[in-house]
């Protein structure tokens, strides 16, 4: 202790002087209400600090229920609503306090605003239409859609850009505006799908035949067939093509089923009607040729035309005299 005290400031003073020389230089512009301003801004911070984990709390206690038994993208909305609201509040709050005038601040933001969202119009409508979809949700995380020409499944749904993930393990982001513009189809909305074949037959086979053959080819799969009012299987004569005749097999299952089941049925009617020596035609054209031995409607031909000869003359053979 005695070495601190010893230490000196470069004008020599001890170090217990120098400092009560400095507070008492420093009396005459330190007023108390700089230092009540000070007080005033640190306990601004801490409520500020305080306040973030408490919007945090909030955010996560509202957040979850939804989460769990409404929607997880609706729920993780929210929970991000709440959050930036609280905080806004709050620093809005704290500044009104300080005594910072927000009238000129407001019309500060309010020219800014106008100005990001000229600038932003793009990026203002995949929010815009981000929050319409949150709200109404044509579709949610997990579902198989297709939507702006792809297909495959929502794996998160942002306030800007869609994810999804391919059957073929791709990852694409999608802006809103782009699914909200355009038709949205949900494939996996339903429990049941429909799976429906076109098959186009032989005119020589016949017709109670073909329609048995394709029966027995759906009876293969009646436990997998969802049955009830409008559900089943069936076999539809569909239209007289111009080479074939065409036929419809339907057939409900479940829409976690209807892939693998539709490749099977496909194959199960080609071996049926193989075996039942029922041909599957594909479309051809026949070319007729047709010989004319008539002269008179015969194709003239073209007259040769020889270039003109040269006449011959005695000047040919004179010596130039040039």
């Amino acid at each position: 202790m005695a070495m601190l005290l010893a230490q000196t400031n470069p004008d020599g003073t001890p170090l217990d002087e120098w400092i009560d020389n400095l507070w008492f230089n420093s009396s005459g512009w330190v007023t108390s209400g700089m230092v009540m301003n000070v007080v005033y801004a640190v306990v601004g911070l801490i409520a500020i600090f305080c306040g973030y984990f408490v919007a945090r709390y909030l955010a996560r206690i509202v957040s979850g229920p939804i989460c769990k038994r409404v929607d997880e993208t609706l729920g993780r909305f929210v929970g991000n609503a709440i959050f930036y609201s609280v905080m806004i509040g709050l620093i809005t709050f704290v500044a009104s306090n300080l005594g910072f005038q927000l009238g000129g601040l407001t019309a500060i933001l309010a020219a800014t605003g106008f100005a990001i969202g000229l600038a932003f119009q793009g990026t203002l409508s995949n929010f815009a239409s981000g929050v319409l979809m949150i709200v109404f949700r044509p579709f949610k995380v997990g579902d198989v859609v297709n939507i702006a020409g792809v297909t495959g499944k929502v794996n998160e749904i942002d306030l800007f850009t869609t994810t999804l993930d391919t059957p073929d393990n791709r990852r694409l982001i999608i802006p809103n505006s782009s699914i909200s513009g355009s038709t949205i189809e949900n494939i996996s909305f339903h429990p049941h799908r429909r799976i429906e074949i076109l098959i186009g037959v032989d005119y020589k086979a016949d017709i109670d035949a073909t329609r048995q053959t394709l029966q027995e080819a759906l009876d293969l799969f009646a436990t997998d067939t969802i049955q009830g009012e409008g559900r089943g299987n069936k076999v539809v004569l569909a239209n007289l093509g111009s080479s074939s005749v065409e036929w419809k097999v339907r057939m409900w299952v479940a829409s976690s089923e209807f892939w693998k089941l539709q490749e099977s049925l496909t194959g199960e009617i080609k071996r049926r009607l193989d075996r039942a020596g029922i041909g599957i035609p594909y479309p051809q054209m026949d070319v007729h040729l047709r010989r004319v031995d008539n002269p008179d409607t015969s194709v003239p031909m073209r007259p040769k035309i020889r270039p003109a000869r040269r006449p011959s003359s005695m000047q040919d053979n004179l010596p130039y005299a040039g």
